[in-house]
């Protein structure tokens, strides 16, 4: 390991607005930020850029950024910080291991910005909006909770779309080319780095926000498998 990661490590141990993998963390987030406000995730966070981005527009809400490497969290942590963002907070953990942190209705919305697209049919199941992924949201957002997925992969897109149709989920928005809105929503003005890198070079930005505003029935995950390509469900 090189040694600034080793001392990134170490410093994101001493800030405040990092924890990692705690224990007894569900029910406990208004605590931590000292307030009631609407908690936001997102999920994947890397170096946290939605999650800063999102606190400065939205000092009255609550964000936290998720992500397993702590190395790439302490950008984003170390920027909110010196910045004096105290609604920024940052959690490393899995994200199969979400469940664990946040209580029944804790949480009022995700965000899922550029995450591995794991296009091979065999990787399906690592999708971020993968119904196993889902059902894992499903336990802690809010009944009115939304999920906001913005990538560069159109066959990311397609596939969240899949989903969205095959298991009657609420699309609320959906936009193949969000940068070509004359109005941009100033949520989706927010670039990340991997946004940056543009590793899909599909030359356009894609938006999806829905809701999970039904049970998804696990029966159905056999013909998402065989509609991808994966043969039946395991």
């Amino acid at each position: 390991m090189g040694q600034n990661k080793l001392e990134r490590f170490a410093a994101i141990k001493t800030y405040s607005n990092v924890l990692e993998y705690p224990q007894g963390m569900a029910g406990q987030w208004h605590q931590h930020f000292d307030n009631n406000h609407p908690v936001t995730l997102e999920l994947a966070c890397g170096k946290g850029e939605y999650a800063v981005g999102l606190g400065r527009l939205y000092p009255e809400r609550n964000f936290i950024g998720v992500d397993v490497k702590g190395n790439r969290l302490w950008r984003g942590a170390t920027t909110a910080l010196q910045d004096g963002l105290s609604n920024v907070a940052f959690l490393r953990t899995q994200i199969e291991q979400i469940g664990q942190y946040f209580a029944p209705g804790e949480v009022a919305e995700i965000w899922i910005t550029f995450p591995d697209p794991q296009l091979r049919a065999s990787k399906a199941k690592k999708r971020l909006t993968h119904p196993r992924f889902l059902r894992y949201y499903q336990q802690f957002l809010q009944p009115n909770g939304t999920i906001n997925l913005k990538t560069d992969s159109p066959d990311l897109f397609d596939f969240t779309k899949l989903v969205i149709n095959l298991y009657e989920l609420e699309l609320l928005v959906e936009y193949d080319d969000a940068y070509s809105l004359a109005n941009i929503p100033q949520d989706l003005r927010i670039q990340t780095y991997y946004e940056s890198l543009d590793i899909a070079k599909s030359n356009k930005i894609h938006y999806l926000q829905f809701r999970i505003n039904k049970t998804l029935n696990e029966a159905t995950d056999n013909t998402l498998k065989q509609l991808t390509g994966g043969g039946q469900a395991d």
